[in-house]
């Protein structure tokens, strides 16, 4: 394996319309394409007033969020807290949690680790409710 990778990556594969989110959700899951043992990496932009319809855990793995551009809102748990450009969250693998897009959208990029490859991500549907 190389000892580093450069990777566009708007050449990475747009995962939203496999979870049915085309339009509302671009996912961009980093990990392969960049040849990471150890960590994901992925790039995340929401539409305007867009919640994602699920909150998550996992089994193994910590991850930090880090919102690049716009405004969001994170649940964590039964907390709400409010975001902006550059705020960081970094969660353990127990807690559930889940986004929503200011009104004009939101960039993330995501970081994850232990790599535990896929099957880690214990999801929730209809998690977040008002």
């Amino acid at each position: 394996m190389s000892e580093y990778t450069v990777l566009k990556v708007r050449d990475v594969e747009d995962q939203g319309p496999n979870f049915g989110l085309e339009g509302k959700m671009e996912a961009r899951f980093m990990r392969v394409d960049l040849g990471c043992e150890e960590c994901g990496v992925t790039y995340l932009r929401l539409a305007p007033g867009f919640r994602i319809p699920f909150g998550h855990t996992h089994k193994v793995q910590e991850e930090v969020y880090v919102l690049v551009s716009g405004s969001a809102r994170i649940k964590l748990e039964d907390e709400i807290h409010e975001l902006e450009p550059w705020s960081a969250v970094r969660m353990s693998k127990d807690v559930t949690r889940g986004l929503e897009a200011g009104p004009d959208g939101a960039e993330f990029i995501l970081v994850g680790a232990p790599h535990t490859g896929p099957g880690d991500a214990i999801i929730e549907q209809e998690w977040w409710k008002d």
